[in-house]
């Protein structure tokens, strides 16, 4: 046995797996807490969650330890310098993003429905709490009783995911009867129409206040303390990511996932096994319309602020790349997808620019303006997701069908008591 074959035997074992993640998540939380500033530390404290997924710890561990990662150890590393709250920033926006790749990811990647308007549930969540939680609905309901204090903001993250919802099963009963290139131009003309919509809604009762958008949204309030502040709505957005991510988890290989993966693969062949095609495609559209739209009220009360050109078509098709990044039908990869999107946009492009326009105000470098990293941001942003397309086809995580075991399965059968007169065969013979 050569150096690496005694490694890789090592590392199988779990004392020495939890013993180097252990002080890997030391160093790295460490270095995030005592220095000013250090993106590259920060990106390896989140990549430890990356690295527990390929650990060999039970479920229950992995759970547990990640519970530990994102409520103690991340807020606690992050506290130590003046970057607290741009950290908690990124952070918070990682969960948004990857609360909506999952609930686009059984739209698409469940029940293989193409949606390019997906981000109109994220507008209709934020509208639905922007509306009354600022003085404008005083437009259109008599009484001065608007806006609504900061603690109604947690029962409107139910009423944003039920409105959504609702938009969702109405979106998906009109093109039941159109699929793939078809279906892909209906949803971008609703997602169109619905930021159209929210843009002209000023008269003749002025509802959404159209493109000046609504300000001075109330806060969340709860036992009188306003959440203000990224490192507050981190835990926030974190706890509906948890309760996000087990519901995906659970639905993916219960009775109704099944049947999405089903309609996927051929709708004719799922529908002759007794799928119902009309009740299925709904509730994929409402069940992922409903994480968008909760969401949307956790952005509008973080923002304070919103307006329609925060719900663009790039936005539908920045989430469906994550999904398509991460891999199709993925739950661990699409949340690899969205958290890296997100963070490639919001800090580590950024900060490359940053970093490079210092080197040339030095006179270090010479760049020329054409190619200045401010315009070459994006180029570089595509590039990189062209090379994994390339290299990684199929996502960053490919999508795994839960392994059967044959003799256990047959096993649990043979002490399974067979009712009189059912039968298993054609032949109307019993199981043995």
């Amino acid at each position: 046995m050569n150096f690496m074959d005694k490694w890789k035997t090592k590392l199988q074992h779990l004392p020495t797996q939890a013993s180097i993640y252990t002080l890997f998540v030391v160093v790295t939380a460490l270095s995030v807490y005592f220095l000013d500033k250090s993106v590259v530390a920060f990106l390896l404290l989140l990549g430890s969650l990356l690295l527990l997924y390929f650990t060999s710890f039970k479920n229950s561990v992995k759970w547990a330890v990640g519970g530990i990662l994102l409520f103690i150890v991340i807020p606690f590393a992050t506290s130590g310098g003046l970057a607290h709250e741009s950290y908690m920033e990124v952070a918070t926006q990682c969960g948004i993003y990857i609360a909506m790749a999952l609930g686009l990811n059984i739209v698409v990647g469940f029940a293989g429905l193409l949606d390019l308007g997906f981000v109109a549930f994220f507008a209709i969540g934020a509208y639905t709490y922007a509306i009354f939680a600022t003085p404008q609905a005083n437009n259109f309901i008599s009484g001065q009783l608007f806006p609504l204090s900061g603690s109604s903001f947690w029962l409107f993250i139910l009423i944003g995911g039920f409105v959504a919802a609702l938009f969702g099963v109405l979106l998906g009963l009109p093109v039941l009867r159109v699929k793939g290139d078809y279906l892909a131009i209906v949803t971008l003309g609703f997602g169109e129409i619905i930021r159209i919509i929210f843009n002209n809604m000023e008269k003749p009762i002025n509802i959404t206040n159209g493109a000046m958008g609504l300000s001075s949204i109330q806060p969340p309030n709860l036992f009188g303390l306003k959440f203000t502040f990224p490192h507050q709505f981190y835990f926030i957005v974190v706890g509906i990511l948890v309760i996000v991510i087990f519901t995906v988890r659970r639905l993916e290989h219960s009775k109704m996932g099944r049947s999405w993966k089903a309609i996927r693969e051929n709708e004719i062949a799922a529908q002759s096994m007794g799928i119902p095609l009309i009740r299925t495609k709904l509730t994929a559209f409402a069940v992922g319309a409903s994480f968008s739209g909760m969401m949307g009220v956790v952005f509008a009360a973080k923002q304070t602020f919103i307006d329609p050109t925060s719900f663009t078509l790039l936005e539908s098709i920045t989430i469906l790349v994550m999904v398509i990044l991460g891999g199709m039908g993925s739950v661990p990869g699409v949340i690899l997808g969205a958290a890296l999107v997100t963070i490639l946009n919001l800090q580590v492009l950024t900060e490359l620019t940053n970093w490079l326009n210092q080197l040339t105000m030095n006179g270090t470098i010479s760049i020329p303006n054409a190619l200045s990293p401010s315009k070459m941001q994006r180029f570089i942003f595509g590039a990189i997701l062209v090379c994994i397309a390339i290299f990684r086809p199929n996502g960053l995580i490919v999508a795994k069908n839960r392994k059967v075991d044959a003799e256990q399965l047959k096993a649990e059968r043979s002490h399974t008591p067979v009712p009189v007169g059912q039968s298993t065969g054609q032949s109307g013979g019993v199981a043995k």
